[in-house]
């Protein structure tokens, strides 16, 4: 039996990778300038919580020059996943259907958001058969 490693970054974390899944491979001042755009972050939080990131195998960080170069280490599409999974499991009991309707019902849904949707189902109904 294989188990897939759940990727599961904190909030920082998760910040930080966005930007590196944004912006590309890029050095901790670059990161933390991008992270100072939006809300206050000390150079030493932000090379510390990349060190810690390294540690965890969610970057890699490239020593070839004085200025180490990290990169995302887990892909995008993947890390939404495994968040998302585990968000559906611990808060609808693994029900993903019970996610949508109480996103649907939150707010009022546009008709190409609605479309959209309609599109999926119907790609779903087409997989099933």
């Amino acid at each position: 039996m294989t188990f897939k490693k759940k990727i599961a970054p904190t909030e920082s974390e998760l910040e930080i990778l966005q930007v590196l899944w944004q912006k590309g491979p890029s050095s901790v001042r670059k990161v933390n300038e991008i992270l100072n755009e939006f809300r206050e972050v000390g150079y030493t939080t932000t090379l510390k919580i990349m060190q810690i990131m390294t540690e965890k195998a969610l970057v890699t960080r490239d020593t070839e020059s004085r200025t180490h170069i990290y990169h995302a280490a887990v892909k995008e599409k993947v890390t939404q996943k495994s968040l998302l999974d585990s968000f559906i499991q611990k808060t609808y009991r693994g029900s993903a259907i019970n996610l949508v309707m109480q996103a649907l019902g939150n707010q009022d849904a546009t008709e190409k958001e609605l479309s959209e949707l309609k599109e999926i189902i119907e790609k779903l109904e087409k997989n099933n058969k």
